[in-house]
């Protein structure tokens, strides 16, 4: 995986640079995002979602399921609907719909540049996805542990100095409710607050996709390798037997699932080393 050309901690977070998408025109510009601070050296002590909840009224919206719908309708092996969006319409996107799933021929998904702050749990469903590319996504921090599910990834190009407890600095994850403290039992996972849960609903298991009942439903972060890049994967769990399921994460990061905070122990920030 190729590291970021520039710091996305400094000038790129701090004010919002011209893009460009994955032909190298011009993109417009995206919102700014200090979730992750502006120093490899002072990391912040904590960190929450994005509260950006989808506009789907929005031109930019309407427009990208019109491009989902072409793509799975002509079988499309390569994906880059912000090439297709107007410089106006690409900032208006701050998540996927659901309607990805149909997208089970492309091979190459590409989000250079985007102002993404989620990716729906339905990319698991994208079963040809070989590639995937949201470099220089700086408000993209984390996936969903259904990106797993995708059979034969074999390349992702990421902004890794924009994940959460990423290698280079060790960023903290945000907090993950308690089921115990926040009430779980009484959620309509129906209508959720994104900016609290990760998503406005919450439909199955990340693990085994079995439907959650609110009384059992766990969330937990968990650091996997996804193609080339180790990524911080946020699971919706029905069971704790599907939290024990999960795989092992890879030497030097967090060794068990985990729900974020300043108090998860992470190994040594590389700069450190």
């Amino acid at each position: 995986m190729p590291d970021d050309e520039t710091n996305p901690m400094h000038t790129e977070l701090d004010g919002a640079l011209a893009q460009r998408d994955a032909i190298g025109r011009k993109t417009g510009n995206r919102d700014r995002c200090r979730c992750l601070g502006q120093r490899l050296d002072r990391p912040p002590r904590s960190v929450k979602f994005h509260k950006d909840c989808q506009d789907t009224e929005a031109a930019g919206w309407r427009h990208l399921l019109e491009l989902i719908e072409e793509a799975a309708d002509d079988q499309r092996e390569e994906f880059k609907p912000l090439v297709e969006l107007s410089a106006e319409e690409r900032p208006q996107v701050v998540t996927l719909p659901p309607t990805i799933a149909k997208l089970t021929a492309v091979r190459h998904f590409v989000l250079y540049g985007s102002n993404v702050v989620r990716i729906p749990p339905e990319i698991g469903a994208m079963r040809s996805l070989e590639e995937f590319t949201p470099y220089t996504s700086y408000r993209l921090h984390w996936l969903p542990y259904e990106v797993t599910r995708c059979p034969n990834p074999r390349r992702s190009t990421v902004s890794t100095r924009a994940l959460y407890g990423n290698y280079k600095y060790r960023p903290p994850f945000p907090v993950l409710p308690s089921s115990t403290a926040d009430g779980i039992g009484e959620l309509d996972l129906a209508s959720l607050d994104c900016g609290k849960w990760g998503a406005t609903t919450i439909r199955s298991c990340s693990v085994c996709s079995q439907p959650i009942h609110r009384a059992d439903f766990q969330q937990v972060w968990i650091s996997l390798r996804v193609a080339t890049d180790v990524l911080p994967l946020l699971v919706n769990a029905c069971s704790s037997a599907c939290i024990q399921a999960l795989a092992q994460p890879p030497e030097d990061y967090v060794q068990a699932p985990h729900r974020g905070g300043s108090t998860v122990v992470q190994p040594a920030a590389d700069y450190l080393l």
